[in-house]
């Protein structure tokens, strides 16, 4: 289950400062704060459950949390350590299908919210900052797949060029 402190304030400047700020003005990162709510979460807590739908995109402002999937066997396996400035939930954000992984907190973290009814706020008053953030979404999402499609690759190579053998 999801256990989250009380929220903070979501700082602009660290908006700036994270992947969804690249391309954003000051008072864009401003107003983009002014709908995101900072979590305080301690170590074992789950920002995102496998399996759960949800419409929020998150923000690592300090700490790290593990991605981690059940394995066919029940153990959880970590796949990927996200530190500060690392984006998560992007999927869900943008499709609502439910988790393909989870999100557990290994150093206390905060972690800066941003739901898609709240974001969708900026569709009429600022077009240009929701086509910034949605680019900045893509952009990480394609750096994912390019790393997983590098993983694979290896990982081919390595099992073809041995003929299967470990």
């Amino acid at each position: 289950m999801t256990t989250q402190e009380e929220p903070l304030i979501a700082d602009p400047e660290e908006i700036a400062n994270s992947p969804l700020g690249v391309e954003l003005s000051a008072s864009q990162c401003r107003a983009l704060a002014g709908k995101m709510a900072a979590l305080g979460m301690k170590d074992g807590q789950y920002l995102i459950e496998e399996g759960r739908s949800d419409d929020t995109l998150y923000i690592i402002i300090s700490g790290e949390a593990e991605v981690v999937v059940n394995s066919s066997g029940g153990d959880e396996v970590t796949l990927h350590l996200l530190r500060k400035g690392d984006i998560a939930g992007e999927l869900g954000f943008v499709d609502g299908r439910p988790h393909s992984a989870g999100l557990r907190v290994v150093e206390t973290c905060i972690a800066y919210s941003l739901s898609r009814p709240d974001f969708e706020t900026f569709l009429e008053q600022d077009p240009d900052l929701v086509y910034k953030v949605m680019r900045a979404i893509v952009r990480t999402v394609h750096t994912i797949l390019s790393d997983m499609n590098l993983s694979h690759m290896e990982m081919s190579n390595y099992i073809y060029k041995r003929h299967g053998r470990y």
